[in-house]
């Protein structure tokens, strides 16, 4: 299976490493010749879980240069914004009976999916935790995995084919719930990801307050209800999504309490990605997640007026207009009570 990847940053450069090591025919695509220069004259180098592997011959080359070419699978594995504006050149790069296979948190496979009007977009996310320490230069942080599927659910012959060429280099599942797996992992980058960001803290300082308890239960209270409203149910990953006592609306209680102390267990304590933007001055994916919720539950009737601010505020700390800090928590339950 000929494969491109497009994107060679955390992601999509430790996926890289690994398949070339493992010896799979792979290509990569940067936005830029002087990108695909650096990346020829150093090789790739992943270290972290999974060992350290190499890639000294690399066939990288500026995305545009890739016309005429033919693959039969091509991972999408930049920002989300990146992704939408490079998909329509992409799709003319596949073999008949190819697929494009997104990555990226949001709902970007759906948008794909919709935009183009192409049944030739897999749905597809990552729980892989990388980091790029330079260009050419990843560290894998976890043992996770890529989960794919069809867009409009149910098992097929092509994800399967997928899952187990890809597994040769990461560990890649297939659901016949993906749309239920998007969202899962959505409902935690719309309340966790995003609102540390915004708070400068990680969740498990922001949920301490009042105002972060609050604010929370309201962002993921509206994105759920986006979700169910939509025909998803959002599948079970580290946790139940639907939250102890859910009857359209959140309800605090022990039980609920108990459920929050689990995703605090577990994402706690990281970095939000969302952060890391701001400060290196990078545009945001929340058009794509926070933004994602906030167009679809306008389009079918659902309150998002938490998830709306939110984006608004992101936006503002974009333009450099607000600085991220735990005060802006306090600021977003204001806007909408």
């Amino acid at each position: 299976m000929r494969i491109l990847i497009v994107g060679v940053g955390a992601l999509g450069g430790t996926v890289a490493t690994r398949a070339l090591r493992a010896g799979m025919p792979v290509w990569l695509a940067t936005r830029t010749a002087d990108s695909a220069q650096v990346l020829r004259s150093s090789g790739l180098r992943v270290s972290g879980i999974g060992g350290t592997s190499t890639a000294e011959c690399v066939h990288v080359a500026p995305i545009a240069e890739y016309a005429g070419q033919k693959f039969e699978l091509i991972v999408l594995a930049t920002k989300a914004h990146d992704a939408l504006e490079a998909a329509p050149f992409l799709l003319n790069l596949l073999v008949s009976g190819g697929a494009l296979l997104p990555i990226q948190n949001g709902g970007v496979s759906q948008m794909l999916s919709d935009r183009l009007g192409s049944g030739a977009v897999l749905g597809g996310l990552s729980n892989l935790g990388a980091t790029m320490i330079q260009p050419g230069v990843y560290e894998q942080r976890n043992a996770g995995y890529i989960l794919i599927g069809e867009l409009a659910g149910g098992f097929s012959q092509r994800v399967g084919n997928i899952a187990k060429t890809l597994s040769v280099a990461v560990e890649t599942r297939v659901t016949p719930n993906l749309r239920g797996a998007l969202w899962a992992k959505l409902l935690i980058n719309c309340s966790v990801t995003t609102l540390g960001a915004i708070a400068a803290r990680t969740m498990r300082q922001y949920i301490t307050s009042f105002s972060g308890k609050e604010v929370f239960r309201h962002t993921y209270g509206e994105a759920l209800s986006v979700a169910l409203g939509n025909g998803t149910r959002p599948e079970r990953m580290i946790v139940e999504p639907i939250p102890p006592g859910w009857h359209g609306t959140i309800v605090p209680g022990n039980d609920y309490d108990a459920w929050i102390e689990q995703i605090v267990a577990v994402y706690g304590d990281l970095k939000p990605s969302m952060l890391q933007d701001f400060e290196r001055g990078r545009q945001t994916e929340v058009d794509f997640i926070n933004g994602y919720v906030a167009r679809l539950g306008r389009q079918i009737g659902v309150p998002i007026a938490m998830n709306a601010a939110i984006v608004d505020m992101v936006h503002a700390i974009e333009q450099r207009q607000l600085r991220p800090d735990s005060s802006r928590i306090d600021e977003l339950l204001r806007k909408v009570e």
